[in-house]
């Protein structure tokens, strides 16, 4: 009998960390190239974007951008019965502010928020980018179409927005058009900060910014190849915390980290063409985006974008010099790359909003012994939890077993010295929380 019970327990945790979900294969199918493309052309048609250009105008500029990816957003909710909640978040930047802010400027952002039907102050967030900007940042009056920085991220943000307004999560999800990224990364900043004002618990951020082009300056064309950007700890790390990583690891196992992991795991199960490149850094070399302001903030964010980068066609005017074609324009795009890297946003939007929350506390013990111990935080909705492990050395988490519904576990075998380690929560579909690194140790 006992031999039964136990083949019975391996067997439901086998179906349970193993299984995939339809509903993320129809995820996938609903994302629309040719819907990304309408959005992407609506928005370098505005002529520009830049977040100092004219507020008045239906047809040019950045204020007539903000309101049609508003109606845009109110359209997909108007189609899941008032299922978005849209609106304008706004901060007045003064003059000088930085010497990209020439006059003052509202910087507008544009969020649509749904609810989650369960944990409703949390929040896992998707990103684009409203501004664009040629070769001057202070120029705002000449044609600068952004087609790929960034309206391809904008459309990707509204296009999954569309898809997933079609179902309902137990956590929240945000869709958001940022400004001012351009000029110092205002908006997100304003977000950040609005969102601990209003006491937000911001699962994480994944902030897309150029998620169009195949061809790089490099000479690579790739439809599949695409960037995964996360800085290895917090900001907001205390010394006491920096400190303990010497003795106990961790220094590449932060929050953003964390989330970047997940995301690769994900994409490696369901979308398995895809090449997601994990890249070990805030952001591209000395250049930042729209996730940083919220790491500022000590909320996870990562920044989700193209792996080949052309720069003939990113911060130009448009113009031919030496035979070559510089700027942003629309035939650089492609918008079945494009619809690739939104899938890969919404379907993991959709698994962190499918699961439950991850456990706050994960103790690890096991010094000086044969065996690997851990305790942590049950936390409500999960119906198991799982280890993970891997090389010290090793970019993603390799090993990993569900151990059932228990609060502590001891990988028998498992020398503490060799490995790092983290505990997930699972929930009764199988989806996962992003994965928690070991904070506390006991004996």
């Amino acid at each position: 009998m006992k031999k039964l019970l136990l083949l019975t327990f391996l067997t439901s945790a086998i179906m349970l960390t193993a299984q995939t979900d339809q509903r993320i294969y129809d995820i996938i199918n609903a994302v629309s190239a040719e819907r990304i493309e309408n959005d992407v052309t609506k928005l370098a048609n505005f002529g520009t974007r830049h977040t100092l250009s004219d507020t008045v105008s239906t047809t040019r500029g950045i204020g007539a951008a903000r309101r049609w990816i508003k109606s845009e957003f109110e359209k997909t909710s108007a189609n899941c019965q008032s299922c978005l909640n849209v609106f304008f978040q706004k901060d007045l930047i003064k003059k000088g502010a930085n010497d990209r802010i020439i006059k003052d400027v509202e910087v507008v952002n544009v969020l649509a928020i749904q609810k989650g039907t369960k944990y409703p102050n949390r929040y896992i967030i998707m990103s684009g980018d409203i501004d664009s900007r040629v070769s001057d940042p202070t120029n705002f009056t000449d044609d600068s179409p952004g087609a790929n920085d960034n309206a391809s991220g904008m459309a990707g943000t509204l296009e999954a927005a569309r898809v997933l307004s079609k179902y309902t999560f137990e956590n929240s999800i945000i869709y958001m058009g940022l400004s001012g990224e351009e000029q110092g990364l205002f908006g997100g900043g304003g977000i950040a900060q609005y969102a601990k004002d209003k006491g937000w618990e911001v699962i994480g951020i994944f902030n897309n910014d150029m998620i169009g082009n195949i061809t790089g300056v490099d000479g690579v064309v790739s439809n599949v190849d695409f960037r995964i950007f996360s800085e290895p700890v917090p900001p907001t790390e205390t010394e006491e915390q920096r400190k303990a990583r010497r003795f106990y690891g961790g220094e590449v196992d932060g929050i953003s980290r964390q989330l970047a992991r997940y995301v690769h795991k994900n994409v490696k199960q369901y979308m398995p063409e895809m090449n997601p490149m994990m890249i070990y850094r805030l952001d591209r070399f000395g250049r930042g985006g729209h996730h940083r302001p919220f790491n500022d903030a000590g909320f996870p964010g990562i920044r989700i974008m193209e792996a080949h980068e052309n720069y003939t066609q990113q911060h130009q005017d448009i113009r031919v010099e030496d035979g070559i074609a510089y700027g942003d324009v629309l035939e650089h795009v492609n918008f079945k790359y494009a619809a690739k890297l939104t899938a890969v946003n919404a379907i993991n939007l959709a698994s962190i909003a499918w699961a439950p929350p991850a456990p706050k506390t994960v103790k690890i013990g096991g010094i000086v012994e044969p065996a690997a111990k851990f305790q942590w935080s049950k936390v409500d909705g999960a119906k198991g939890y799982k280890i993970y492990w891997r090389d010290t050395t090793s970019p993603t988490w390799d090993y990993s077993r569900y151990v059932g519904d228990v609060s502590e576990f001891v990988l028998e075998g498992i020398v503490i010295d060799n490995f790092f380690f983290g505990v997930s929560a699972v929930g009764k579909d199988g989806f996962e929380s992003p994965v928690v690194f070991p904070n506390g140790i006991f004996r």
